[in-house]
């Protein structure tokens, strides 16, 4: 390692890692390259004079910019990320990423509460801002640091056990108009979250086999479910009467795809004719989990259906059918009853000398 002079100005010049590095100091005074070189030399024994240089500040709209442009349209979840990316951007603002601390993300999360948010709304709000932040970190070298990460969540009432009576099936399909008839049929017997609906194409309906695949769920996995004779028949009449250009399953009257805003307006309003309260479109998908349980469904066949990860989310279901633990206690009574048979059948056994 040593100093070259070209022209006017020094010159460093060494080896690392194999390969011969030269670099300018910029100076041409003697003494002040010396002095560089020296500082060099310990920057490289640190290892840190071959560190990528610090990009420019980035602000928070830019991140949230990035993150609706590039990684939420793969979701299923989509508008509602939409949603959430609008909220958060209205209250940070265009603030540096650096700026966005556990302190103000409290100070947003007490702005939720104000305005009357639920606690579970305020934990998805979060969540996408902690996947922003960390695509940020990891993936776009944005930033260093994760602040939502040191944030505690809010703790939510998972209470909520509502689903729809057959009785209010009826009361519901008898005013609701044709086009949202088959999509609350459709939920009811597949079990589909809004925006897996929302998002079905016929390429991924197979009528020969009585499955469809869901490619935009929630957790970003894939799955094909089974269709019963009541899907079937929904499908094979909306095959008909689909517009010659329209991909999706279920469109709008305009023949245009239908987003979730214009589909929960109109299922509030159907509700309320059919005088139908305190019911949730997400309430549908929890009235086919109620309904297989209740008619003796095996759990894991149930999560499986539901696309959850774990059986835990499908365990709330379990005391919807009592009945299925009936098997576990009488089990006790068959080995009561063979004990006592078999005690029976030694007794009556003669004793030899």
């Amino acid at each position: 390692m040593g100093l070259v002079k070209r022209g006017s100005t020094w010159w460093m010049s060494f080896m690392f890692n194999g390969q011969q590095v030269r670099r300018s100091t910029g100076t041409a005074d003697r003494r002040l390259a010396e002095a560089i070189l020296g500082k060099v030399k310990v920057q490289i024994v640190e290892g840190r004079f071959f560190e990528k240089p610090k990009e420019e500040p980035r602000r928070f709209f830019e991140l949230m910019q990035r993150f609706s442009t590039e990684h939420a349209p793969r979701r299923a979840s989509y508008p509602r990320l939409l949603t959430h990316v609008s909220h958060l951007t209205q209250f940070f603002g265009d603030v540096l990423l650096s700026e966005v601390t556990p302190k103000r993300i409290v100070a947003y999360k007490n702005k939720r509460y104000a305005d009357n948010v639920m606690p579970a709304t305020i934990n998805r709000e979060l969540a996408t801002l902690k996947k922003a932040f960390n695509l940020g970190r990891r993936e776009w070298e944005w930033c260093s640091d994760n602040p939502v990460t040191r944030v505690s969540m809010e703790k939510e009432n998972n209470a909520r056990d509502r689903w729809l009576s057959l009785e209010e099936e009826y009361r519901f399909c008898h005013v609701a108009p044709g086009w949202l008839r088959d999509i609350v049929l459709f939920a009811i017997h597949t079990g589909l979250r809004m925006g897996e609906i929302l998002a079905l194409t016929w390429h991924v309906v197979d009528l020969s086999r009585r499955t469809l695949m869901v490619c935009k769920s929630k957790n970003g996995e894939r799955r094909t479910i089974p269709l019963n004779r009541t899907v079937m028949d929904l499908l094979q009449q909306r095959a008909r009467i689909k517009p010659a250009a329209v991909d999706c399953v279920f469109w709008s009257e305009a023949g245009t795809p239908l987003d979730g805003p214009n589909l929960r307006r109109a299922f509030r309003s159907a509700l309320k004719k059919a005088k139908i309260e305190d019911l949730h479109f997400h309430d549908l998908r929890h009235t086919f989990a109620t309904r297989l349980v209740q008619v003796g469904v095996d759990l894991y066949k149930v999560q499986r259906l539901l696309g959850h990860k774990s059986p835990q989310m499908t365990q709330r279901y379990a005391h919807h059918y009592p009945e299925s633990l009936r098997d576990g206690v009488d089990a006790l009574e068959r080995v009561s009853t063979n004990l006592a048979q078999s005690r029976g059948t030694l007794a009556a056994v003669p004793v030899t000398a």
